[in-house]
């Protein structure tokens, strides 16, 4: 069985920012999902971060029945240093809410992973670290993550993290989706589900046709045991029941 999250943002980064993300867990629960993805982003205030609101937040969600991800727009690497502080915090945050993933950019890698030091901030914490190929050309190429993953190797600490493949994301970066999955399939541990529609700076996140045969040739490369996650926007009219038939779309694709 593949597992099925949505993505805060898929109900509107807006709604979410007014109401917080507690109104749609239900709607994610009821549309099948199996699990939620928070915005760090779409947090209205720096108090929504806070231990406690993040305790609560994964408690409703795992009395829904829901496992969470936790994503951050946070950077792990600035200028090629990793950064310590960032990772910390988001590992905190994330085992606060009780999520399996935490999820972090890429940022500006630039050859030395610095794995050790991956290795000892997460070890203090439980979920999995995560780097997504983001919409940023100047960092999410694909020759970035080849280069990551082989110094992880090359430091011996090949398992320290894993990958978020966004399938949208690579149009941004100038990417072929198809030959990053191949070049990347084997650290991918979670998939980003989004179309694409515009071109240039003009470019912006849609529903996939459900006849598209782009997602099942590029599900055939990557792993098929990871969770996919919905993170192209839902209908706003008929949500709850276009939310379920994507959810289910999505896990028989």
């Amino acid at each position: 069985m593949t597992e099925i999250v949505i993505v805060a943002n898929a109900f509107g980064a807006d709604p979410v920012w007014r109401s917080g993300h507690f109104p749609w867990l239900g709607v994610a629960a009821d549309a099948g999902a199996h699990g939620f993805e928070v915005r760090r982003e779409l947090f209205a205030s720096d108090a929504d971060a806070n231990h406690e609101a993040l305790a609560k937040l994964g408690a409703e969600a795992r009395k829904r029945g829901l496992w969470c991800v936790y994503s951050t727009p946070a950077c792990l690497y600035i200028e090629g240093r990793l950064d310590h502080h960032a990772l910390a915090t988001a590992q905190a945050e994330a085992d606060a809410l009780g999520a399996r993933y935490v999820k972090l950019q890429l940022g500006t890698f630039t050859g030395r992973a610095n794995a050790a030091a991956i290795a000892r901030i997460c070890a203090q914490g439980r979920a999995r670290l995560l780097v997504e190929n983001g919409q940023r050309a100047i960092d999410d190429t694909l020759a970035r993550f080849v280069a990551l993953f082989d110094a992880v190797a090359e430091e011996g600490a090949p398992d320290v993290l894993g990958m978020t493949f966004d399938i949208g994301n690579w149009h941004w970066a100038g990417e072929a989706p198809l030959a990053a999955a191949q070049a990347l399939a084997e650290h991918v541990e979670y998939i980003h589900c989004k179309g694409v529609t515009g071109s240039g700076a003009r470019r912006f996140a849609c529903a996939p046709a459900a006849d598209d045969p782009f997602f099942p040739s590029i599900f055939a490369i990557l792993p098929r045991r990871v969770p996919r996650a919905i993170e192209f926007p839902l209908a706003e009219q008929g949500l709850a029941d276009d939310a379920r038939r994507r959810v289910a779309w999505l896990a028989a694709t």
